[in-house]
């Protein structure tokens, strides 16, 4: 673990051991959010936490439950693969090639060109057949072969679960094992585990490609530990967890994703505004986001982290981006009205 100690801004607030003012009760801001409230009762949100200025704003359901995280786990891969850039046992620039990755159908020649930063920027060019798609990501799928690596943007799983192969045989520890000791552990995770007694995490294998995926359970709460990590610049407190420049180089805007804004290094970026319907981001905003309404909304411009959760076990159960849209617009409406922090520890709503 590259750690480098730094000195904390006497401004930050971090949840050390515990949020501040939130001890497994929710806390409310008085009246502010009582319109978010009102959506999450009537929409199928499971959990919701607001983070603002290092501090528990707003609070919904059961925030200690683990629920799947589906396509936010790319960018837990993403933060490691940021620190092992930094030791230099992963070269963005190394081909697949070089790393000698194939597949079940065999990869051309022009394939095999494709980089580790391509991948990262899901700008590979592979259209091999990839476990654990959405039915959305197999409809934009493009036809194999139809574009060479680092030419065109196109979110395929193929990049991501290839990207958390060759992290395993670079790193030496399986995607889990390096997110419980890179990253969980030294933000104090308070829920997430992956040791002998209990396993957060594990390998969704598919017979269509040898590259499984690598599916991840987390709270709530510990998902925004990783979102204001990531609001942070990669510190924590007074150590360096990520680092500094990966985090900001992660979530530019490499590659435009029309309705969608903008897509960094297994990040969604907003775009000139553009990221969810029905409001405007700032810019510079950026999220995880996981199929069926698991988002991880991060705002630098109010210093603001945004958590919210379906319980996606249940069949069709989902709050898709029109949905979070109006929700999120209402969040950014509270928390620019009330600027001045005033907590009142109340039951959680749910």
């Amino acid at each position: 673990m590259i750690e480098h100690k730094i000195e904390a801004e006497a401004v930050d607030c971090w949840p050390e051991p515990k949020w501040s003012n939130y001890q497994d009760a929710c806390v409310q801001r008085h009246s502010d959010f009582e319109t978010v409230y009102e959506l999450a009762e009537i929409q199928a949100t499971d959990a919701l936490m607001i983070i603002q200025h290092g501090q528990v704003v707003a609070a919904y359901g059961d925030l200690t439950r683990k629920f799947l995280c589906h396509s936010i786990r790319k960018s837990f891969l993403s933060a490691l693969i940021g620190l092992e850039v930094e030791r230099g046992t992963i070269d963005p620039s190394l081909t697949l090639d070089a790393l000698g990755i194939d597949d079940r159908e065999g990869l051309s020649i022009r394939e095999k060109s494709a980089t580790i930063y391509d991948l990262l920027t899901a700008r590979s060019g592979i259209y091999h057949p990839a476990g654990y798609e959405t039915p959305w990501m197999r409809s934009i799928k493009e036809p194999r072969h139809s574009h060479a690596p680092g030419t065109f943007w196109c979110y395929n799983n193929w990049d991501f679960n290839a990207l958390g192969t060759i992290y395993t045989n670079l790193s030496g520890l399986s995607v889990h094992a390096g997110f419980e000791k890179c990253v969980a552990r030294p933000i104090a995770m308070d829920d997430f585990r992956f040791d002998a007694e209990m396993q957060d995490g594990w390998l969704a294998e598919d017979p269509c490609s040898i590259h499984p995926a690598y599916a991840f359970r987390m709270s709530t709460r510990d998902l925004a530990r990783f979102g204001l990590l990531f609001l942070r610049q990669g510190r924590w407190a007074d150590r360096q967890v990520i680092p500094h420049l990966w985090t900001r180089m992660s979530v530019l805007p490499h590659s435009e994703a029309g309705d969608r804004g903008g897509y960094g290094f297994m990040w969604w970026v907003a775009r000139q505004g553009v990221a969810f319907p029905g409001t405007i981001l700032p810019e510079g905003s950026f999220s995880a986001i996981g199929a069926g309404g698991h988002y991880c909304l991060v705002v630098p411009n109010l210093d603001l982290v945004v958590v919210h959760r379906v319980d996606t076990d249940i069949p069709l159960r989902q709050v898709d981006r029109f949905q979070f849209g109006t929700l999120v617009e209402r969040i950014l409406r509270a928390c620019r009205n009330a600027p001045q922090l005033k907590f009142e520890n109340q039951p959680c709503r749910a």
